[in-house]
């Protein structure tokens, strides 16, 4: 079967076109066949050994993010069948509960081998349905950014009608964090460099909209738009450059979940201020496979659509699908299809 891979070293330069035996499931597994993969700002940083020793060894299979059809079952298994379309677990070793150090070692697209595979060989506990009304397109974004917003928003954050939420950016984890916002009763401020993206966040529900070029003090802003009072609740993916500004806009007793760092990872922070507002500062790393079921009954049940940017690639365009990251034209999820 045909995968890509990094075989010869890290870094971009070094995915190539490979080949790997076809798979046969044992006792308790699937065979897959990958209809579609969606990339995530971990996996650029994967591909280029970002995650050090966790980063896993060579040849890797990179990207953790991905939908499949079930084509093989071994035996003893009940939870899919055959012709079912479902996702790989992000953590194929986390099913419930809080994350824990020594689950490391099973996540997809480092340190385990990821999605981009013709067929692909997981335990069953590792893989879940998806709705019925997504495109596999939309259905592949759903295990790492969809699971982080709704963790984010739902599970740690509790979020609920009536509270206002801050989403940063137009990114996959951003937009999900709107949706699902929306979904349960908020009302939504989004923040962007871009007014054509921010008028596009607003077409799917946005209530205000912030440009950070245009507006750096955005804190007081968004302090501004909140009657003095602040947000209830900052889904926080810049990192150093932004955090700043996400304690100013944060009511007192508020949550700020800390996603990403795409401006950098270290800070000079007020503590003061958090200490004395009371602020909780959460970091997320995506969710559980119980919590992905619940995500996606929400998803069906609500009809939710997951954002995919307009360029779709093919399979054997994943280098500059990646590398397509670095500019941040695109509007919500970059994904590839098989």
């Amino acid at each position: 079967m045909r995968v890509m891979e990094l075989r010869d070293g890290w870094g971009f330069e070094h995915i190539v076109d490979g080949a790997r035996d076809a798979p046969k499931p044992g006792p308790g597994q699937v065979v897959l066949r990958m209809k579609a993969a969606s990339l995530n700002y971990r996996d650029y940083l994967m591909v280029q050994r970002g995650y050090g020793r966790r980063s896993g060894e060579l040849p890797l299979v990179p990207i953790s993010d991905g939908v499949g059809e079930v084509v093989a079952v071994g035996d003893g298994v009940g939870r899919v069948a055959v012709g079912d379309r479902v996702c790989p677990s992000f953590s194929q070793t986390r099913v419930s509960g809080p994350f824990r150090e020594e689950q490391w070692p099973g996540i997809l697209g480092g340190p385990m081998d990821g999605v981009m595979q013709e067929l692909m060989l997981l335990d069953a506990d590792g893989v879940s349905r998806v709705p019925a009304h997504l495109t596999d397109l939309e259905a592949a974004t759903l295990p790492c950014a969809a699971l982080t917003a709704w963790s984010a928003v739902v599970v740690e954050g509790r979020v609920k009608a009536g509270d206002v939420v801050l989403v940063q950016g137009t990114g996959g984890v951003s937009l999900f964090a709107l949706q699902f916002a929306k979904l349960h009763g908020a009302a939504v401020i989004a923040t962007s460099s871009s007014d054509a993206k921010l008028e596009r966040a607003r077409a799917l529900g946005a209530d205000h909209l912030i440009n950070y070029r245009s507006t750096p003090e955005w804190g007081k802003a968004v302090r501004a738009l909140t009657d003095g009072r602040g947000v209830d609740h900052v889904v926080e993916v810049g990192g150093a450059g932004t955090l700043a500004q996400s304690i100013r806009a944060t009511r007192a007793s508020g949550t700020i979940s800390l996603i990403g760092v795409l401006s950098g990872a270290a800070s000079e922070l007020n503590l003061g201020l958090v200490v004395t507002s009371q602020m909780r500062l959460q970091g997320i790393t995506v969710g559980s496979r119980d919590g992905f079921e619940d995500m996606v009954r929400a998803i069906g049940q609500h009809g939710t659509r997951p954002v995919v940017d307009d360029r779709v690639y093919a399979f054997d365009e994943l280098r500059p699908a990646l590398e397509s990251m670095s500019d941040g034209r695109h509007f919500g999820k970059i994904c590839l299809s098989f």
